[in-house]
């Protein structure tokens, strides 16, 4: 392709992954005092390259993610976790995350971060910690942690929780339980229809739950993890403990969970906590449950965005492929002929229908190595 004739836009294909993303999880939402939020990554389009219709859903943009995109010839990666946080004053090779953006650059995949926008959104991930912990969520019985075996005499080789595929349902079960938001976003930044938007979420049960079957419901909803880190006050027993209410956050949840002085949660539920953070709660008589982060966040991409994203794209993307029907050589309405010739050959190049894919290399960095021992 002639220099003079690069493409200087992205592909109507990405805008509408992009409006689509920012219907569902507002961009005012996100907590912008510290997050970098939205299109991290704008890869302008190619029409003489062949993509797809494609959308790879993960946590974190690794090199694995970014190769898994490559391979399946995607046109967006939707990344929870910003791969830009700060300023940059280079793009090389050397930075492997870098390295990654250059790649995808390279062959036309674009990226988005939606991040604390999700945690905040009602219906968001959050949300579903809450359908997790309650035992509203259902989860195909099929998925669990793999394990393999290594060369250790003692242990195993790590293990990554698979998050499940979920049964669908047509009403909240488990329970009876009201739920709230624990942090509200400020009233000035909340879209219409978001309304209980916020950090964290505040599960409380009509009647106390043994702690021991929400142990097993945050189990089933991970995907059964090797282990489950907890944190029990000194002098109580797991079988004895029940549970009135819950406070959740996925990630770091200290920050929400543990704002302010007074009463806290019977269970803290979030992805990591410092050891004095946990020993604080344990003598508050609280207990905790750190999943690691992103295992408090993974399964919300397949149960909950892979579907909702879907639907949303396919709706944009189809109304986009109405409006570009009619072309035979008339100029479209309310587009400029370049623009218009453009949206044309994107049509005629993209490879079948709208997909939204969760990465398969995307995972925690840590695993459990489960000891052999009788």
């Amino acid at each position: 392709m002639p220099i003079l004739s690069m493409p200087s836009h992205t592909s109507y294909f990405t805008q509408a992954v992009v409006t689509s993303m920012r219907k569902l999880y507002p961009e005012a939402l996100a907590d912008k005092s510290f997050d970098n939020t939205g299109l991290l990554l704008e890869a302008p389009f190619d029409y003489s390259r062949k993509q797809r219709n494609s959308v790879l859903l993960a946590i974190d943009l690794t090199t694995a993610v970014a190769d898994e995109a490559i391979g399946k010839q995607c046109s967006v990666v939707v990344a929870y976790h910003p791969i830009i946080f700060r300023g940059l004053k280079s793009l090389t090779f050397a930075d492997s995350q870098q390295k990654s953006l250059l790649r995808l650059a390279q062959h036309g995949i674009s990226v988005y971060s939606p991040h604390t926008a999700v945690d905040t959104v009602p219906g968001g991930m959050a949300d579903w910690l809450c359908d997790v912990v309650t035992g509203s969520f259902k989860p195909n019985s099929t998925a669990k942690a793999v394990v393999n075996q290594c060369g250790s005499n003692m242990y195993s080789a790590p293990s990554y929780p698979v998050a499940p595929i979920p049964t669908v349902h047509s009403s909240p079960q488990g329970p009876p339980h009201t739920r709230s938001t624990i942090h509200p976003s400020p009233p000035a930044s909340v879209p219409e229809g978001f309304e209980s938007a916020g950090a964290g979420r505040l599960v409380t049960f009509t009647e106390s739950q043994p702690l021991v079957t929400l142990i097993d419901n945050i189990a089933h909803g991970i995907g059964l993890p090797g282990g489950i880190p907890i944190a029990v006050p000194q002098g109580r027993s797991v079988d004895d403990i029940h549970i009135k209410t819950v406070g959740m956050c996925p990630g770091s949840g200290s920050g929400v969970l543990l704002r302010g002085d007074g009463p806290i949660p019977d269970l803290l539920l979030t992805g990591e906590m410092s050891h004095h953070e946990a020993l604080a709660a344990t003598e508050r008589g609280s207990v905790v449950i750190s999943l690691s982060h992103t295992n408090s966040e993974r399964g919300y991409l397949r149960s909950v965005m892979q579907p909702k994203l879907l639907n949303e794209v396919e709706r944009s993307w189809n109304a986009c492929m109405d409006e570009a029907s009619g072309f035979e050589g008339s100029v479209m309405r309310g587009l400029e002929e370049d623009k218009e010739k453009q949206l044309v050959r994107e049509l005629h190049n993209t490879q079948g229908r709208v997909e939204v894919h969760v990465s398969e290399a995307d995972r925690d960095p840590y695993g459990i190595m489960i000891w052999r021992g009788n």
